[in-house]
């Protein structure tokens, strides 16, 4: 296994295969870089160098206690990207990783990277407030955070249906995918699941967004119930400067799966273009 160790002493597991350009890959809550690897052996089939890591206090990273805010997460991105000597760098995150984007644009500024991805992404900004009236109230976060203290396994396998868009006359997604899913998230620890909650829903990402300075794509399902397209993708793609935006009609959050295939000509194409 293949570590790279912050600088707070946390090790970060990584995934590293392919040469060519690279192209890294950052997972959403609460799952690890597992949920990529049918997206990273595409496009590595295609020519690509494609890293992908587990969040720390998620999949085989370690399990801190703290540590579970986006100025972390990045310096953690950063980390990755100069012990692996990344240069030229596709920078791609979903859902919550596209936080660490976001975050390591302005903190980092953007070191290493020549284009960045948002796939169903949380910035700008989640949470419903006077600031944000077309935000997620913070009760339905609240509701996240009880149920998991509950029991676990039982919400995992509810949202894992939101997740995908389960249940939706045009898309069926396998029980045992959504096990698979489960057991993902369940190698999580619970500390940072739960953290990561606040961290996802409450960051503020708009001060972020003007500091991207590299050609963007922002991709977001319309049909997406966990991250609401008009909340995040559509807004998302207003405030970072010359974005470009590809709507994908009915598919869900988790598109990464459900439009696997899209997806991976979306990114090869803008990886090369």
């Amino acid at each position: 296994m293949a570590f790279v160790e912050t600088k707070d002493g946390t090790r970060i597991f990584t995934k590293d295969w392919g040469q060519g350009r690279p192209i890294v890959l950052i997972h959403g809550w609460p799952l690890n870089a597992d949920m990529w690897d049918y997206t990273a052996n595409e496009l590595v089939e295609r020519g690509f160098r494609v890293v992908s890591y587990d969040r720390r206090g998620f999949g085989r990273s370690d399990q801190p206690g703290s540590g579970y805010d986006y100025d972390t997460f990045s310096d953690d991105l950063a980390a990755v990207i100069d012990k692996l000597a990344l240069t030229d760098a596709v920078l791609v995150g979903f859902s919550m990783g596209g936080g660490e984007v976001a975050r390591y644009m302005s903190r980092h500024g953007g070191k290493g990277v020549s284009k960045a991805v948002l796939v169903s992404a949380v910035p700008p900004y989640l949470l419903k407030d006077d600031s944000n009236p077309d935000g997620v109230d913070r009760s339905v976060f609240d509701g996240f955070i009880e149920k998991l203290k509950a029991d676990r396994p039982n919400f995992l396998a509810t949202f894992g249906k939101q997740f995908y868009g389960a249940g939706l006359l045009n898309f069926s997604i396998s029980s045992e995918y959504l096990q698979y899913t489960s057991q993902m998230a369940l190698q999580a620890g619970l500390r940072g699941t739960l953290a990561c909650v606040r961290a996802f829903s409450e960051t503020d990402f708009r001060p972020d967004l003007p500091q991207f300075r590299v050609p963007t794509l922002v991709i977001h399902g319309s049909a997406d119930e966990t991250v609401p397209f008009e909340v995040s993708g559509e807004k998302a793609a207003q405030q970072i400067p010359g974005a470009e935006l590809k709507l994908y009609e009915g598919a869900p959050h988790g598109l990464h799966f459900t439009e696997q295939d899209r997806l991976v000509k979306d990114l090869a194409d803008f990886a090369r273009a």
